[in-house]
């Protein structure tokens, strides 16, 4: 498989990149985004583009994929509305339709989140956003569009979020989450589960699905 990934500098990212290049069936990873995601391997390739809501210029480079792992996003603490849809719905449907386009039997597995509000029409701002994106996602003719809603994840083999917050909470959180995680395997996730559902989500590409953290786990044993 050709493997295609937004958002690896992310803590998904950084744990879906890490399984992706160990996966025996998968020949290339090419991570895509505005900054380098600081690590080489055989079968990574980078693309560094500043303006992802516009891929003209290297369209040639985003063919012949398999499936696209959409792990790009951000925190909505602190932000109005609009900027926060600006990125996290107009920018992840600008690029999928450009990939459609280009990659019309691509598996689009897109990173959401617990909670999200597929009504659009509840009190959290996010959520609704949230919602309306997997919304517009899942009207796209892919061959398949999975939407991953992870809710606790454990961050495994060095990866970091990029968020301070998170960088800050994690060391307090992790004798609990070590003691829990094997005891709640469908509710705490660690970023192995996610990457390898997300590469079993690809392997499959049988459908559109919304998976909760439980299917996400249940999907990483597949």
């Amino acid at each position: 498989m050709r493997i295609l990934i937004l958002g690896a500098t992310g803590m998904v990212g950084q744990g879906v990149l890490r399984e992706s290049l160990l996966a025996q069936d998968v020949s290339e990873v090419v991570a895509l985004g505005r900054s380098p995601v600081g690590k080489q391997a055989e079968k990574l390739r980078e693309i560094v583009h500043a303006n992802l809501f516009d891929l003209t210029d290297i369209e040639s480079q985003l063919q012949g994929f398999d499936a696209c792992f959409f792990c790009l996003g951000v925190s909505s603490v602190g932000m109005q509305e609009t900027a926060y849809a600006h990125i996290t719905y107009d920018l992840t449907l600008s690029v999928a339709h450009t990939l459609l386009r280009l990659n019309p039997l691509m598996t689009f597995v897109y990173i959401t989140g617990a909670g999200t509000d597929s009504s659009e029409r509840g009190k959290s701002m996010w959520a609704r956003v949230k919602g309306k994106t997997e919304n517009a996602l899942l009207s796209l003719p892919f061959k398949a569009v999975y939407l991953f809603r992870p809710g606790v994840i454990q961050p495994m083999h060095g990866v970091q979020s990029r968020t301070l917050a998170y960088r800050l909470l994690y060391p307090l959180l992790w004798p609990f989450i070590a003691i829990l995680r094997p005891l709640m395997p469908g509710t705490i996730l660690t970023t192995e589960n996610v990457g390898w559902a997300m590469l079993n989500a690809a392997r499959r590409g049988d459908g559109d699905k919304v998976l909760e953290s439980k299917d996400i786990y249940q999907l990483s044993q597949g």
